[in-house]
């Protein structure tokens, strides 16, 4: 939330400078994200005074003699139509820098330096201001929004700094608030932060008013659903005379990114801001029946918003509802018909607290998230509507804005608003905290938030305010010690239980960052997806029925249908991955990704389900094919020292005669394949995919190669090529295994070729094979490599009636 220096200022006694507070709250837990001044961009802009004013002729310009106090006085060349002797401008000296806007002045499209200059042949020093150019509107300084000069007003001294006239000088604190501290989403709940952490007073907030009284009351407030809304307020204003806010109040909505609309719209917008209470205002005259009434709505009923779109709700959106038809979706946006209007005579004002899961679901499943909707999913509490409604009362009143009348309806649950007593041990908060804080320094800290402690022995009793939901226990209030204590006296300690050990990664850890830097030293990129996907994936990969990747667990709270099942495979997210980067420009790429997939026991869930490590694979691109996948595979099976095993398959989304089972012995541990040329086209691609998908936990239990130290070879190794004609029912891992089995001194058989035609039959092919042999204990003499060769030829032709190729 944002947070004006000057607005925190109004309620606290800062003496201390904005770069410090920003110190001190995050010393008790709230994180500043961004400081920045108002006027950040603005420097060496002071206030100058035109003692003369003379038209340049035949232009639109006048040549103008500025006294900048101690700064000196300069001739300014001018073209606004307000300029004049006698008036103060702000004025930009040279060096200075201030916004820069596009010709039409309409809109800041950067910062600019000032420099001296010629204007139709006359010397300039400098410029002459609008509001604008200061990054001023009409609501942050009245005159900022003419299309002209910025007047200032008569007692401002020539050279002085202007930020400080203009509110330049103020700062905007961009504070993360934590979920468990709701109370402090307004300027007001920060205040009470500050009061506490500097030692101050809180200012009490004006919230008095005087009522009318009026005959007879005819407004109602009736809840059919308390469980979404334990308290509602409704209060009602007459004689209301909608006109503009004051300045003062523009300017604080502007500081914190809110348009001022009317007085009435204002004070709702304005009490949100300030206690985190959101708030609607009705015109009474919409409201038939003069009733209110807060529902669940119809199955199908139709609510046009503020922002004129049509809403098609169902039984789970909470409603706020006149007599006849609903006026507002709960705790998201009121409804067109009974907006404020400029011929609105009386309001009702509307001040409730909503289930915030409630809030959340709606605002999610109907695309409808707003300030208000925001507020309300992180949580308000039954105090602050009651505060809330008073505050606007009061404002409404101060702004002359209408008569406040004794006319007012609400409903609760019966939720005390009163302090709440909460009994603690010291003894067990010291104990939370590893540290024995003094009795006084607690007494002092918590009397600070407004709890009056008394601490007699070991028991500290306090009286939580009501706003402070999420003080329930000793541990609480340990938090609530420390956070202003200072997290600097804790004193680091080990466990009781604790053992002291070296660190460092474990085996399995040590095995997937080998793995991965492997694959990475491969070319290969490493994809991270979500843990969730979509059940149109499943359905786009047409897993058969009964297939385990079917048996997903599905998601209580998705935070889309997109993202609504745990994943039980890796594939449809990489095939998702290829098509993104391929919208993005991307064309060819290697990813990998090497994560966990989510195998229920049983559904629906009645345990933990299994999770089971996969490694996927995704090569897109002209370059790519099925073999450069397959040689990513035997990539990974060389880091984990396994040796696959591929067989000829199918898959339901793959190629069906460029489709892979990977094997380690006899046990299938994945597949690799080319996407299906009909998913490739539902995905949009533009170049081939191929896929492939292992399960690294079967892999892993299944017995590995034996690593052995070797000393390098002694002895130059020997190459030998032979091209073999074999059926085409022959495959290459056959020839391969034969090969070798021939003798411990073949080091490696590669393929280099594969060819079908004439002169080979029909029936036959050609495979051709570079063989690497690696003496032992001397260099080989040609005859015994020609031995060794020809005992190989020998073994394939009786075997599996291959030949060489002639």
């Amino acid at each position: 939330m944002i947070a004006p220096f000057s607005w925190l200022r109004e309620y606290v006694d800062i003496d201390c400078t904005p770069q410090e507070l920003e110190e001190k709250l995050f010393s008790c837990g709230f994180e500043v994200e961004n400081l920045e001044e108002v006027g950040a961009r603005i420097s060496r802009v002071v206030v100058g005074l035109v003692t003369s004013c003379e038209p340049i002729e035949g232009t639109h310009l006048h040549l103008c003699e500025v006294d900048c106090g101690s700064e000196g006085k300069f001739q300014i060349c001018c073209g606004a139509d307000n300029v004049e002797a006698g008036k103060k401008f702000p004025t930009a000296l040279v060096g200075a820098t201030v916004c820069e806007t596009n010709k039409e002045r309409t809109e800041i499209v950067g910062t600019a330096t000032i420099q001296a200059g010629k204007l139709r042949g006359y010397d300039s020093f400098g410029m002459l201001c609008s509001g604008m150019e200061l990054g001023l509107n009409e609501d942050l300084y009245p005159g900022a929004g003419y299309n002209g000069l910025l007047v200032l007003p008569d007692d401002a001294a020539p050279g002085a700094d202007v930020k400080p006239i203009v509110g330049l000088d103020d700062w905007l604190f961009d504070i993360a608030i934590t979920a468990n501290r709701p109370d402090c989403q307004g300027i007001y709940g920060i205040a009470r932060e500050v009061a506490a952490v500097l030692g101050k007073e809180m200012k009490p907030l004006p919230v008095s008013y005087r009522e009318e009284k009026t005959e007879p009351h005819t407004l109602q407030v009736e809840v059919e659903a308390p469980q979404y809304c334990p308290r509602y307020e409704a209060h009602a204003v007459k004689d209301v005379k909608i006109a503009s806010s004051p300045a003062w109040l523009r300017r604080r909505l502007s500081l914190v990114g809110v348009s001022a609309i009317s007085n009435m719209v204002d004070i709702t917008n304005y009490v949100m801001l300030e206690l985190g209470q959101p708030m609607h205002a009705f015109d009474r005259r919409d409201l038939a029946g003069d009733r209110i009434v807060v529902r669940t709505a119809k199955e199908g009923e139709k609510l046009v918003t503020l922002d004129e779109q049509e809403l098609t709700l169902t039984e789970s959106n909470l409603l706020i509802c006149d007599g006849e038809k609903p006026v507002g979706l709960a705790g998201i946006m009121g409804g067109l018909n009974s907006e404020i209007k400029d011929t609105t005579t009386a309001v009702v004002f509307e001040a409730a607290k909503f289930a915030r899961d409630n809030i959340r679901r709606s605002a999610r499943a109907l695309g409808k998230r707003t300030d208000a909707s925001a507020h309300f999913e992180k949580g308000t509490d039954e105090y602050t509507v009651e505060l809330a409604m008073k505050r606007a009362l009061h404002l409404t009143e101060e702004l002359g804005a209408g008569t406040v009348t004794d006319e007012c309806a609400g409903k609760n649950t019966g939720n005390s608003i009163e302090k709440r007593p909460l009994t603690v041990s010291l003894a067990r908060v010291n104990g939370v905290l590893g540290i024995e804080v003094p009795g006084e320094a607690v007494c002092r800290i918590l009397a600070n938030l407004d709890m009056e402690p008394e601490l007699e022995g070991d028991a500290l009793r306090l009286k939580i305010p009501a706003y402070r939901e999420d003080m329930e226990s000793y541990q609480d209030v340990a938090e609530e010690v420390i956070r202003f204590y200072g997290y600097e006296h804790l004193v680091p300690s080990f466990l009781k239980s604790a053992e002291v050990t070296s660190g460092g990664l474990n085996e399995r850890q040590r095995r997937e960052l080998k793995l991965k830097e492997t694959l990475a030293g491969g070319g290969m990129y490493e994809a991270i997806h979500y843990s969730f996907f979509s059940p149109a994936d499943l359905k786009l990969f047409r897993y058969p029925e009964g297939s385990e990747a079917l048996r997903a667990i599905r998601i209580l709270n998705p935070i889309s249908e997109e993202l609504s099942l745990m994943r039980t495979v890796l594939s449809p997210s990489m095939a998702n991955a290829v098509m993104r980067n391929q919208k993005a420009g991307n064309l060819s790429g290697r990813l990998f990704e090497l994560a966990k997939v989510f195998i229920p026991k049983s559904l629906p869930l009645t345990d933990y389900p299994e999770e089971r490590a996969h490694l996927a694979f995704a090569f897109f691109g002209k370059e790519e094919s099925f073999f450069t996948l397959k040689g990513a595979l035997d990539l990974a099976a060389e880091s984990l020292h396994v040796k696959f095993r591929y067989e000829a398959s199918t898959e339901p989304f793959t190629h069906p005669y460029q489709t892979a089972a990977v094997y380690v012995g006899e046990v299938k541990v994945g597949y690799l394949g080319k996407l299906a040329y009909d998913i490739a086209g539902e995905l949009n691609l533009r170049t081939d995919a191929y896929l492939a998908e292992l399960d690294l936990d079967t892999i892993e239990s299944l017995p590995h190669e034996p690593v052995y130290f070797t000393p390098l070879p002694k002895f130059p190794e020997v190459q030998r090529d032979l091209a073999l004609v074999m059926d085409k029912a022959i495959s290459c891992e056959q020839v391969v295994n034969l090969i070798q089995g021939c003798s411990p001194l073949i080091r490696e058989v590669k393929l280099f070729d594969i060819y079908e035609g004439a002169p080979i039959p029909p029936t036959k092919k050609s495979l051709a094979f570079t063989l690497t042999f690696r003496p032992e204990e001397k260099a080989f003499a040609p005859e015994e490599l020609d031995k060794l060769t020809q005992e190989i030829l020998e073994k394939l032709k009786t075997s599996c009636d291959i030949a060489l190729r002639v």
